[in-house]
């Protein structure tokens, strides 16, 4: 044989071996076209010898430095999602098993004129920002007649001492316009929501969307008033954000931005807000996923956990009983808790977050990681942004360049929202009983109390002031102050089965306040509102008011 022979043998060779073993890697990848394949009983025995390898008794399972989960040297953080559910299937467990299932999703406790007259305020109230949109239009158009004159006469924009008195008095009666249209508007929906509408639920929603407006309307007067002063007299004093270059005084007077600032999910009005550039619809429809999802969870735990533990109270506030009173504030907490923090992530995470994706709103810091606030005043700072803001901006900021004290700043702002938080609370509930309000100046105790500890360069004092705002704030004042507001509302709204009769000069909170007239109403043994056997010898009469002391 030559060696051109020798050469095709061997090339021959070469392809039979190279064919077979792509043949025999077609069979192993799924894809063959042929049979050809290793014997069977190799292909099992290659198998069968790797399997043995890797599942030896000599494995190295011991074979780095590792810790425990929990330690502080782990490198992957613990997760505690298991333990939730665990707290969450045990709550549950408890409660079915002690009072059965309590939900009944045709029940319900509202009234037709409930709706109407709750879908009435929605529409109306608005109103009251268009108002102040005219009054706004008005001054706009006086101070651009009084720029354009001055310009044509001497070529400058600078206005002289006399339209500068001219539109301070202008101000004056703005301002009066400004808090008379505020007033009338939270009047007239308090008195609506007090006396006609039974609901709690659509009470607090009307009410809340009345507080939203009066804001507003505030935000949006003072802040057209200081963008006319920065234009009749600019100075360095006066200079204003960049931001707002692209839409100067009086151009934002327009109903299109009063529209904006209305829905947008702020109390801070501004001519130009930071916007995104687009809407992203999947990312609304899960936030608005999240908000339904969320409130059924709170309907739901209302209904099956906090209603029966409120109702089991009644007995005890009416007696009293110090220790059952205590032992009823306890249990709630854990529920009410539950209730909020599934109210705060509905409405900051979930509701505020799809508004602000429809409206391409930007400023998204809508609450900042309030759960690790040091002290009361970091709570108060992180908690709800837009109230801050609000407050800091249009209360605090204006009376500390007026020369008045930080401490004075902040009492005139806590008082502001303690009126705010009883006007919430209370219309809704029938009840001004001033719970909510006290709740709230008590706050300013424990803010001084807590600050050094929020400035505490060792962690224990930052762990000491997260513990009092928790226990202060969620453990005892949530649930104490729902347990009075609701046993105020069931003394004027539900029908009491067994009389209330108590101790001769027994000395505690007045908790319902009937004149002569609304007591023989609700007294009378034909009322289907509310029925009640009164001793009449327990009652302190006094220029003909009875109190009823529970």
């Amino acid at each position: 044989m030559d060696v051109t022979e020798k050469a095709s043998a061997s090339s021959s060779d070469v392809n039979i071996r190279g064919a077979a073993s792509s043949s025999s890697s077609e069979v192993m990848n799924g894809f063959s076209r042929t049979k050809t394949s290793l014997p069977t009983g190799e292909a099992s025995g290659v198998s069968k010898s790797k399997r043995r390898s890797k599942y030896r008794h000599v494995a190295a399972y011991h074979s780095k430095l590792q810790h425990s989960s929990l330690s502080r040297e782990s490198n992957v953080p613990a997760s505690f999602l298991g333990f939730r559910n665990l707290m969450v299937i045990v709550l549950g467990t408890m409660f079915f098993s002690r009072y059965g299932v309590l939900i009944c999703i045709r029940c319900h406790d509202y009234r037709k004129q409930d709706v109407v007259l709750g879908s009435m305020l929605f529409v109306i109230v608005p109103c009251q920002l268009f108002i102040a949109y005219i009054l706004e239009l008005a001054v706009a158009r006086r101070v651009k007649e009084t720029v354009g004159r001055k310009k044509k006469k001497d070529k400058s924009a600078e206005v002289g001492e006399r339209e500068q008195r001219e539109f301070r008095t202008i101000w004056r009666f703005a301002l009066s316009f400004h808090i008379l249209n505020t007033l009338l508007n939270l009047a007239v929906t308090s008195y609506v929501v007090y006396y006609y509408i039974h609901h709690p639920g659509i009470g607090t929603l009307c009410e809340v969307h009345a507080i939203i407006v009066a804001l507003k309307n505030w935000s949006y007067a003072f802040t057209n008033r200081d963008l006319r002063e920065a234009m009749l007299n600019p100075s360095a004093e006066s200079a204003l954000p960049e931001i707002y270059s692209s839409c100067p005084y009086p151009r934002n007077i327009t109903l299109g931005n009063l529209v904006y600032f209305w829905l947008a999910p702020t109390l801070v009005y501004q001519p130009v807000y930071p916007r995104s550039p687009e809407i992203r619809w999947s990312f609304v429809g899960k936030r608005m996923f999240e908000f339904i999802s969320l409130s059924i969870f709170i309907w739901l735990l209302s209904a099956q956990y906090a209603a029966p533990v409120l109702r089991n109270s009644i007995d005890k506030i009416a007696v009293m009983d110090i220790a059952s009173i205590f032992e009823r504030v306890m249990k709630l907490s854990t529920i009410s808790l539950i209730i909020w923090l599934a109210g705060f992530f509905a409405l900051f995470q979930s509701f505020l977050n799809a508004l602000a994706e429809v409206l391409r709103f930007g400023d998204r810091e809508f609450y900042l990681d309030w759960w690790n606030s040091s002290s009361l005043g970091m709570y108060w700072r992180s908690w709800n942004r837009p109230v801050y803001l609000f407050m800091k901006r249009h209360v605090y900021s204006p009376l500390i360049g007026r020369g008045y004290s930080p401490l004075t700043a902040s009492t005139v702002v806590f008082l502001v929202s303690a009126l705010l938080h009883e006007l919430l609370v209370g219309v809704p509930t029938h009840n001004m009983i001033g719970v909510a309000l006290v709740g709230m100046l008590f706050q300013l105790p424990l803010i001084a109390i807590t600050a050094p500890l929020e400035k505490m360069k060792d962690p224990s004092g930052k762990v000491i002031g997260n513990s009092i705002f928790w226990v202060s704030f969620c453990v005892v004042g949530q649930p104490l102050g729902a347990l009075l507001y609701f046993f105020a509302w069931q003394a004027k709204r539900e029908v009491f089965n067994q009389p209330l009769f108590l101790k001769s000069g027994t000395v505690v909170i007045i908790l319902v306040k009937l004149s002569s007239e609304s007591l023989s109403r609700h007294t009378d043994v034909g009322s289907s509102e509310l029925r009640m056997e009164i001793n009449f010898s327990e009652f302190l009469t006094s220029r003909n008011q009875h109190y009823l002391w529970f």
